[in-house]
């Protein structure tokens, strides 16, 4: 035999296995390119926000997910997911949902920055603007988005759906821990899903802790209950939450939202509403906010969307857009337009 054709033999014996194993186990490229054009003001108060034109990235992303079958009936998985901004040089790598786990008939435990269970549990299908867009969930509801995180140094764990219901626990030790302070949080959620229906409950608990920032003294908790419910054409989804923080009134907020679907159409309207949770005995800031959609499915890939929200801040200045709030002050009320076109991969 040819010098040449053993080596290409011995070659070829070598990369079959590697081959088979990447088959066996497949590292899949994924993401979303998503951009909208907005047209945004807010009036009231002394000093109106003048109306603007701006580009606005709904979190772009690229990602890379895997499994590995280590027999006997365990998988370990891991994903880097990166957000970045197509309209603007920016981002971060495995700056979104990252992380690395084992999982098996047990259910499943992942290490790394990841949505909270609370999060997951009151945003992800519930909100129609899926966290994104000037009306989404976070504009006035879940606390102003305080509680729909992504948290970092987490650890989680999946139980296996037991009669349509799964758990989910979640922790964040006090790796940030010095003298003055000591963060921390924990949570969980309980949700029964069965086809397009679903009901959830989730606590969560920051010690120390206020948006992912260590604040001295200072401890939230949040519960909600959340749930979508889905009849022909129509899909209706609803979310309410109490939250209290040290040295501030219980806050209450909720948002209800309806979808109808007609072939490749959709309409989507929500409207969301907070109450109080200002410092104990101030006035207390009440405001709400209005939205409605519609969304052009050209393939379960991409989409064009239109959409109007309103905010209307009867005391304070709590509610604003959900995802590109505007610098506003006591009483000012944000509205606007907006535009954009939705890819994913």
């Amino acid at each position: 035999m040819k010098a040449s054709n053993l080596f290409l033999a011995v070659a070829g014996t070598l990369l079959v296995p590697a081959a088979m194993a990447q088959t066996a186990d497949p590292v899949t490229l994924y993401g979303r390119i998503y951009i909208t054009v907005e047209s945004v003001e807010a009036k009231g108060g002394a000093t109106p926000v003048v109306e603007r034109v701006r580009m606005r990235d709904q979190s772009s992303y690229l990602g890379v997910r895997g499994e590995e079958n280590l027999g006997g009936g365990l998988t370990a998985f891991f994903q880097l997911e990166t957000g970045f901004n197509p309209e603007q040089a920016s981002g971060t790598f495995a700056n979104r949902n990252s992380g690395v786990g084992l999982r098996g008939s047990w259910g499943s435990v992942l290490i790394g920055r990841w949505d909270t269970p609370f999060k997951q549990a009151n945003v992800g299908s519930i909100d129609p603007w899926t966290d994104l867009q000037i009306g989404d969930i976070t504009g006035a509801a879940i606390r102003q988005g305080d509680f729909s995180l992504r948290a970092s140094n987490i650890v989680q764990y999946w139980s296996p759906t037991f009669y349509d219901t799964q758990v989910k626990l979640m922790w964040v030790p006090n790796e940030n821990r010095t003298a003055q302070v000591d963060p921390s949080m924990y949570g969980v959620s309980i949700t029964y899903g069965k086809g397009a229906n679903s009901l959830s409950y989730s606590y969560e608990k920051h010690n120390e802790m206020v948006d992912q920032v260590a604040t001295r003294g200072v401890d939230e908790e949040g519960h909600a209950l959340s749930g979508e419910y889905r009849i022909g054409p129509v899909k209706f989804s609803g979310q309410y939450g109490e939250y209290t923080r040290t040295g501030t009134a219980k806050q209450k907020s909720y948002q209800v939202g309806a979808q109808y679907y007609v072939g490749k159409h959709q309409f989507i309207a929500t409207y969301s509403a907070s109450k109080d949770g200002g410092a104990v005995n101030a006035v207390q800031p009440e405001c709400d906010l209005a939205a409605v959609g519609y969304r052009y499915n050209f393939s379960r890939r991409t989409y064009f969307i239109t959409s109007y929200a309103k905010v209307e801040n009867d005391q304070g200045n709590l509610c604003n857009f959900g995802s590109g709030a505007l610098n506003i002050t006591n009483g000012q009320d944000p509205q606007g337009f907006s535009v954009g076109v939705r890819h994913v991969f």
